[in-house]
């Protein structure tokens, strides 16, 4: 397993930008194995959510180990708190990076597949908002989105006032994030509107997947999404389990993703960098 820290320059952002990477490259077969053909890995860009970075997903999961199990490559950038959208006035265009750039970024720079039926988006809470976002808005590149306890925070933003303590809470922070609460749901900061343009213009759909904990704060926003996907006549994948708001949750739920997106034998057998004996 090859994990990289990777540098480059962002056109999206206009700075340098740091993402982990992590390619199942240095399986051992054994000794004798014919070498098995060079192909392309099938690639998960992952997410995180709000004060976290581009280490969370390998800090807090086994990402590593499962993206090794299933032969898959996981490319983990950054939020910064924007909730990947893009911000003009400074040239934060956050949607821009993680779902045209970075995509196009890092299939220069490695062997990943160029298949849009191979390229999935997923993320967690801001993240997961994030992923459903920008994998309808920019649907040619990915097939498969996956939101776990996505922070599906649209349906209220017009209830929030600036008397709360958490910045993050505030109406203030949510319009300089979102714009005018009035024009949000038809436009494409809505994941269900941008469902609907690809509907209403005949353009295929990425396979979607949402979980959430019943305990979870966001939960009965997520169930409302998957109703309004349902609606669009999206079969839409739904997994409710117990817990909340968690990383406890979470290390399980990315396991779930993995099981549903189509990695079914992609798996190689033989021994690589997570081995810690024979």
């Amino acid at each position: 397993m090859a994990h990289l820290q990777v540098n480059f320059m962002s056109e999206a952002l206009m700075r340098t930008v740091t993402v982990q990477v992590i390619l199942p490259t240095d399986k051992l077969l054994p000794p004798g194995a014919p070498k098995q053909p060079l192909r392309p890995y099938k690639t998960l860009y992952l997410l995180n959510g709000v004060m976290g970075n581009h280490t969370d997903w390998c800090n807090a999961t086994d990402i590593q180990i499962l993206a090794e199990e299933k032969n898959l490559a996981v490319v983990m950038p950054g939020g910064e708190n924007r909730f990947y959208l893009d911000f003009e006035p400074t040239h934060e265009l956050y949607g821009e990076f993680v779902g045209n750039e970075l995509v196009w970024a890092t299939r220069k720079m490695f062997p990943l597949s160029h298949k849009r039926e191979d390229t999935f988006i997923a993320g967690v809470s801001m993240g997961g908002y994030g992923a459903l976002r920008n994998g309808l808005k920019y649907s040619s590149n990915f097939g498969y989105i996956a939101g776990m306890s996505a922070a599906a925070i649209l349906y209220d933003l017009d209830k929030r006032t600036d008397d709360h303590p958490m910045f993050l809470e505030r109406r203030s922070f949510a319009e300089m994030i979102f714009g005018d609460f009035s024009k949000v749901m038809e436009s494409d900061k809505n994941p269900v509107w941008l469902a609907k343009q690809l509907k209403e213009n005949n353009r295929e759909v990425p396979e979607i997947y949402l979980t959430v904990g019943r305990e979870d704060f966001l939960y009965r926003n997520n169930r409302k999404l998957c109703e309004e996907f349902n609606g669009l006549g999206l079969d839409v994948t739904f997994k409710e389990t117990e817990g909340g708001h968690s990383w406890d949750l979470w290390k399980e739920s990315i396991k779930d993703v993995l099981d549903w997106l189509p990695l079914a034998g992609d798996s190689e057998e033989g021994l690589n960098s997570g081995n810690i004996g024979l």
